[in-house]
């Protein structure tokens, strides 16, 4: 008989063992036909490739992580991906989602890609509820009816709102719960469940989210297994302490690996093959690792045609050159061979295809310096609540300076904090927020971007009020994206025209512009594993503890505003 693709003389993936076998592989049109280590003489190949006793993988399958997050379009993304060895993602577009709605999803759906790009609804549009933060879209329960019925949809995005899932029956979260357990009831639901253990956890759990991906910690990790959580572990959680509590529990069968968000600059390193070389960094044995990044996620996402090696399997896989290291030689998808070693990111044939006014987003004033001037009651000094950051993950805490007063005025400028200030950009309520941040920016400059978690609106943040306005301004000039100026001069730029948070240019351009915004910030003084991440995680009201949108500061947990001065409201 005739087969389209041979690959011969390969060290084949066994996934139920979690053994290497050698075989030869036959591939039928998209899928694995026979896999077997006799020489079959009556099997003729239209195609024979010798792997030279390469290691054959499945494709990589990234179960949660965001498109948007990469600041690029699905097309683009998809071939920048492959090259990572990555042939299936479910994607949470509910960044985009925040800014145009069912509009912006839509316009994801529609672009081709390579790669097999599924679905997950977003079902925190906004992450909490329009009292505070404003959003441009909006997916409430009729929208998330609609998304059920679509293809590319296979599960429901991670669910963030604490407060409403914990104490409110009839909160919108718990409503979009309910609609997809009726007309659904096997979708999975993936959740958002930072630091949140006991009785609490348990009411997760009882709402029907059976997953999270937040960072994770080694009693977390027990915990949420134990009692019944299937966890996703991205960058953060992959450590030598956690990676010991699978090993020794066995917990490979409860968990996948996953990318969560990787950034335009990163994306050229690596994607999920970096997590899965990091997993076996910090202990995991190689098989173990490959089966959770493949198999495992497979399987929590329902799929029944890939995920392994065997017949009637997508033929998605991978050769490669060595188990521990991971280096990927050649990547397939469909039974073609779709990147080799060595060979550029390939791109697509049309330019990513947006509506016009996707470019045209940013509906916000310039602001001067009036409004970087606070009036307080205290003649001396006064007390001021703060953002502090960490220089690891996105985790802030809640403190309090003393700040001095001069004139009647708060002498922030020269307080050792920055000032950090939310401006709603849709054109719906103008409204202005103001926080304070600690161990932020150390020399006199600024930093602005619009791709500020999840509501996207314009943030800036700053030590010098003229460098706030300079990079304001540069920022609605580009129509969103990431500027940073250091004593009145633009220092990098990373345009993101598209709602403000995604690019069309080629991803090295876009990686090589976002670089520079991450040096830009070390200079002023930025620390942190992602500074990219952190500093637009500030304005996230659902990442503990204390975060801003343009309401104003709050407590994540209580969802209780926070005053910028005790005492006093501006």
């Amino acid at each position: 008989m005739k087969v389209d693709l041979a690959i011969i003389n390969a060290q084949v993936f066994n996934t139920f063992t979690k053994k290497f076998e050698k075989k030869n592989v036959f591939i039928v049109e998209d899928k694995f036909y026979y896999l077997t280590a006799d020489n079959i003489e009556n099997i003729h190949a239209e195609k024979v490739v010798d792997a030279k006793n390469k290691y054959l993988i499945p494709g990589l399958m990234d179960i949660h992580m965001h498109i948007e997050s990469s600041m690029t379009s699905p097309s683009i993304f998809s071939e920048a991906v492959l090259t990572h060895g990555v042939t299936t993602v479910i994607a949470d577009a509910h960044e985009i989602a925040n800014v145009f709605g069912m509009e912006g999803l839509e316009a994801f759906f529609s672009q081709p890609s390579v790669m097999d790009i599924f679905y997950a609804i977003p079902s925190s549009v906004p992450s909490t509820t329009p009292e505070l933060e404003t959003t441009g879209g909006y997916i409430g329960v009729e929208e998330v009816k609609q998304l059920l019925k679509h293809p590319k949809v296979i599960a429901l995005g991670e669910a963030m709102n604490f407060n409403g899932i914990v104490n409110e029956p009839e909160s919108l979260i718990r409503q979009i719960l309910r609609a997809v357990q009726t007309e659904r009831p096997f979708m999975p639901l993936e959740g958002h469940v930072p630091r949140v253990s006991g009785l609490e956890l348990s009411k997760f759990l009882y709402a029907g989210i059976t997953a999270d991906h937040t960072h994770q910690s080694p009693e977390s990790i027990y915990e949420k297994i134990t009692n019944g959580m299937f966890l996703e572990f991205q960058k953060k959680s992959i450590t030598p302490e956690n990676i010991r509590v699978v090993v020794e529990n066995h917990f490979y069968d409860y968990m996948a690996i996953i990318t969560d968000d990787v950034m335009a600059d990163d994306l050229l390193e690596g994607h999920l093959d970096a997590n899965v070389r990091l997993a076996i960094l910090s202990g995991m044995p190689a098989e173990q690792a490959i089966y959770c990044a493949t198999y495992t996620p497979a399987r929590r996402m329902g799929f029944q045609d890939r995920g392994a090696n065997v017949p009637g399997f997508k033929a998605d896989f991978l050769l490669l050159n060595d188990i521990d290291s991971f280096e990927i030689d050649a990547v397939y998808k469909d039974g073609k061979l779709v990147h080799a070693r060595g060979n550029r990111i390939r791109y697509p044939a049309e330019k990513p295809n947006f509506p016009e006014h996707f470019y045209q987003s940013l509906k916000c004033r310039e602001l001067t310096l009036e409004d970087l001037r606070f009036k307080v009651k205290e003649s001396e000094k006064t007390v001021v609540n703060v953002i502090q950051i960490s220089e690891v993950g996105t985790f802030t805490e809640h403190v309090q300076r003393e700040v001095n007063v001069i004139d009647g005025y708060l002498d922030w400028e020269n307080s050792g904090l920055a000032l950090i200030v939310v401006m709603e950009r849709y054109g719906k309520t103008g409204s202005i927020a103001y926080g304070f941040v600690d161990r932020a920016l150390y020399e006199k400059g600024a930093v602005a971007t619009t791709w500020a978690h999840d509501h996207h609106n314009l943030m800036v943040m700053g030590t010098s009020s003229e460098d706030i306005i300079a990079a304001q301004k540069q920022l609605l000039a580009l129509q969103g994206g990431y500027v940073v100026v250091q004593a009145g001069k633009v220092q990098a730029v990373c345009p993101l025209p598209v709602g403000g948070i995604v690019s069309d240019a080629p991803i090295e351009e876009l990686g090589a512009q976002l670089k520079e915004v991450r040096q830009a910030m070390n200079r002023l003084g930025y620390r942190n594993s992602n500074e990219i991440m952190s500093f637009s995680t500030l304005s996230l009201p659902v990442s503990p503890v204390i975060k801003i949108t343009d309401k104003g500061m709050m407590n994540v947990r209580s969802q209780m505003m926070i005053p910028l001065v005790e005492g006093e409201q501006f």
